[in-house]
C-alpha cells in the first residue's frame, strides 16, 4: 500500500504506477536521504518531538540499512515509488512505529529537495578534482612546449607565431573559470537548507532548523518555504557550468582531431587512445575527441530541459520536477566520462614539433613583425603595412617566404630594410619579442603554468 493511500478508495492503476516511479534513477540519493533522515530525526529528539528511545532505534536501523545498501546485501524495490518510500517502508518494518514517526515535521517536498542538493554537492568535489587533473596535464605539456614555435590561427587561418604552450594554456584559463563556476555553484547549493520547510508552508512543530543545516553542512535554513521546495536553480546552474566546461572541451577535441589529420599531422595520437576502421586498415580515428565534441550537445540538451521543465510552473512543487534529475545526473555522468576519457587522451600524445615549425615557417605569420621592422624604423604603419602585404604577395608568386627573400627584394620596397630584418622576422624573435603582458613568450608561458597551478 502507497504511503499516502489513506485518501484514495482504490489502489493506483500500474501503469499510472509504473509512470509515476522514481526509483530507478533516484536510488542514487540513498546516502543523501539516510544522512538527512539522521539529521531530522537528531533535531526532532533534541526538540522532544521524538523519545530518545525512538531517535536510538532510527539511527540503529538507518545505519544496517546503509551499510546493507552499500555492501550489496540489501537491493532497492523496483516497485517502491521513490527512494524516499523505499527507505521509510525498510526501516519501518525493522523498527517499528519508530519508523513511522520519522517523517513528523517534513515532506517529501523538502526531502527530495534536501537529497539533491547534497548529492550534486558531492558531484561538483568529483567534478572538480577531475578538472584539477586534467589542468595539471595541460600546465605540465605547456612547460614542456613553452619555446615550441607553432602558428596561431584566427579564421583557421595561419596569423602570428605563438608557442604549442600558449596554445596549451588558452584552454588552462578556460576550464580553470570552469573550476572557479562549479565551485561557486556548490557554494550557492549548500547555502540554504530547504528541511523543515515541509510540503511548502514549514511545520507547527517548534523544530530547529538552523541545527539540521548546521549538521547537514549548509550555511543556513532557507528563509522562504515555498522557494525552498520549489527552487532548482542550484540544477540549472550546474548544468549551465557543465555546459560551458563541455563546451570548452568540444573546441579543444576539435583542434586535436584536426591536429592528428594527415593535413595537419601536428600530433600523433596514443594507440591505446585512438581507434581503428573496419575497412580501412591504414586509420586510425580520433574517436575520444569526437565523442566529447558529441556528448556536448547531450549535455546541452540536459540543460534546455531543465530550463523548459520549470519556465511555466507555479508555485510550489509539481511533479513536473521530478523531470530533474534524469536530466542533471545525465549531465554529470557525461562530464565525468569525458573528463576520464580526454584527460590521458591529452597526457600521452606525441607534438610533432617539425610539422608544427613548418607550417608556422610557410605561413607568412611573421608579416606584422616585418611591418613593425618598418614601423620602428619610422614608417607609418599603413605605408609599413602596405609594403609588407606587397613582400608577401612577391614571395607568393616566387615560392618563398619572408625568412629567405633575397635582402634586394626587400630594398626595392624600402630602403629601411637592412641585414637586420632577418633577425627581426625570425620566428624565434618574433615569439620572444612579444613582451605584453599575458603573451607567447616562453618566459610568460611558464609563469602562466606557475600562476594556474598555484591556484589550485
Amino acid at each position: 500500500m502507497k504511503l499516502w493511500a489513506g485518501r484514495f478508495s482504490k489502489d493506483t492503476d500500474q501503469t499510472v504506477s509504473d509512470f509515476n516511479s522514481s526509483i530507478s534513477f533516484d536510488y542514487k540519493l540513498f546516502r543523501e536521504d539516510i544522512a538527512g533522515s539522521l539529521a531530522h530525526a537528531a533535531m526532532l529528539e533534541n526538540a522532544g518531538i521524538l523519545t530518545k528511545r525512538d531517535a536510538e532505534d532510527i539511527r540503529r536501523g538507518l545505519g544496517e540499512i546503509l551499510e546493507e545498501l552499500e555492501s550489496g546485501a540489501l537491493e532497492f524495490d523496483p516497485a517502491a515509488e521513490d527512494i524516499h518510500m523505499f527507505l521509510e517502508q525498510t526501516l519501518t518494518a525493522r523498527v517499528g512505529d519508530a519508523g513511522k514517526r520519522l517523517h513528523t515535521a517534513r515532506s517529501r517536498n523538502d526531502q527530495v529537495a534536501l537529497d539533491l542538493r547534497l548529492y550534486l554537492s558531492g558531484e561538483v568535489d568529483a567534478l572538480v578534482a577531475s578538472v584539477e587533473k586534467l589542468l595539471r596535464v595541460i600546465c605540465g605539456k605547456a612547460e614542456t612546449h613553452a619555446g615550441t614555435v607553432m602558428s596561431g590561427y584566427t579564421h583557421l587561418q595561419r596569423a602570428q607565431p605563438v608557442t604549442l604552450g600558449h596554445h596549451l594554456m588558452a584552454y588552462g584559463w578556460m576550464l580553470r573559470r570552469d573550476r572557479e563556476r562549479l565551485l561557486e555553484c556548490k557554494a550557492r547549493m549548500m547555502s540554504a537548507c530547504p528541511l523543515g520547510s515541509g510540503a511548502l508552508a514549514g511545520t507547527t512543530y517548534s523544530i530547529r532548523r538552523e541545527e539540521t543545516a548546521a549538521a547537514l553542512g549548509f550555511a543556513r535554513p532557507c528563509q522562504n518555504s515555498l522557494d525552498g521546495v520549489s527552487d532548482r536553480d542550484y540544477c540549472i546552474e550546474l548544468a549551465g557550468a557543465l555546459s560551458i566546461l563541455m563546451m570548452h572541451l568540444s573546441r579543444f577535441s576539435e583542434e586535436i582531431i584536426l591536429w592528428c589529420s594527415w593535413e595537419f599531422k601536428f600530433i600523433e595520437l596514443d594507440d591505446a587512445f585512438a581507434t581503428g576502421s573496419s575497412i580501412m586498415p591504414q586509420k586510425k580515428n580520433p574517436d575520444v575527441a569526437e565523442l566529447v565534441r558529441g556528448k556536448t550537445g547531450r549535455v546541452y540538451g540536459n540543460l534546455m530541459g531543465l530550463l523548459t521543465v520549470m519556465k511555466g510552473l507555479p508555485l510550489a512543487y509539481n511533479k513536473d520536477m521530478q523531470e530533474d534529475k534524469e536530466a542533471v545526473f545525465d549531465c554529470v555522468d557525461t562530464v565525468k566520462l569525458c573528463l576520464a576519457a580526454f584527460t590521458p587522451m591529452l597526457d600521452t600524445m606525441t607534438v610533432r614539433e617539425d610539422n608544427l615549425r613548418k607550417a608556422a615557417a610557410g605561413g607568412f605569420i611573421n608579416a606584422t613583425d616585418c611591418a613593425d621592422y618598418l614601423v620602428k624604423k619610422g614608417m607609418a604603419f599603413r605605408d609599413a603595412y602596405k609594403i609588407t602585404g606587397e613582400l608577401v604577395a612577391l614571395c607568393i608568386a616566387q615560392g618563398k617566404t619572408l625568412e629567405t627573400l633575397e635582402l634586394s627584394a626587400y630594398r626595392e620596397k624600402s630602403p629601411l630594410f637592412g641585414e637586420d630584418v632577418y633577425g627581426a622576422i625570425s620566428l624565434e624573435t618574433c615569439v620572444e619579442g612579444r613582451v605584453s603582458q599575458g603573451g607567447p613568450r616562453a618566459d610568460s608561458v611558464r609563469a602562466q603554468a606557475r600562476e594556474l597551478l598555484a591556484s589550485l
